[in-house]
């Protein structure tokens, strides 16, 4: 699979749980980030770093579903846990990986969201 190809998988991925949990995606692009995994824009704007498309299909639904709950709740409180929960069971050790990845592949400063 070429880089482009993976790329476009991956949008495809963000479309569909998009879809799933009825949030509209106005635009969705990938591009390197230096502070964070992706951020999520009340208009319906995604934006993702470079590197997810590159990743385990977990670890992009993890980011994907996370974002997209920010267009519901836009914190890390106790319902955004739940949602996350209801989606993805047990979701803490896959937001352990990421943090893991971001302290070795960027140098450990980037934060897994815009609020963590």
């Amino acid at each position: 699979m070429n880089i482009n190809s993976g790329k476009e998988r991956f949008k495809e991925r963000v479309r569909e749980w998009g879809d799933k949990l009825e949030v509209p995606v106005t635009s969705i692009t990938v591009r390197p980030m230096k502070t964070k995994w992706a951020s999520y824009s009340t208009t319906g704007r995604l934006t993702f770093d470079a590197l997810l498309p590159e990743m385990t299909k977990e670890l992009q639904v993890y980011v994907i579903v996370h974002e997209l709950l920010h267009s519901r709740v836009p914190n890390h409180g106790k319902l955004w846990k739940s949602l996350m929960r209801a989606h993805l069971g047990d979701y803490e050790e896959l937001e352990t990986e990421l943090r893991e990845m971001a302290h070795n592949k960027k140098g450990g400063d980037l934060k897994l969201t815009v609020s963590l």
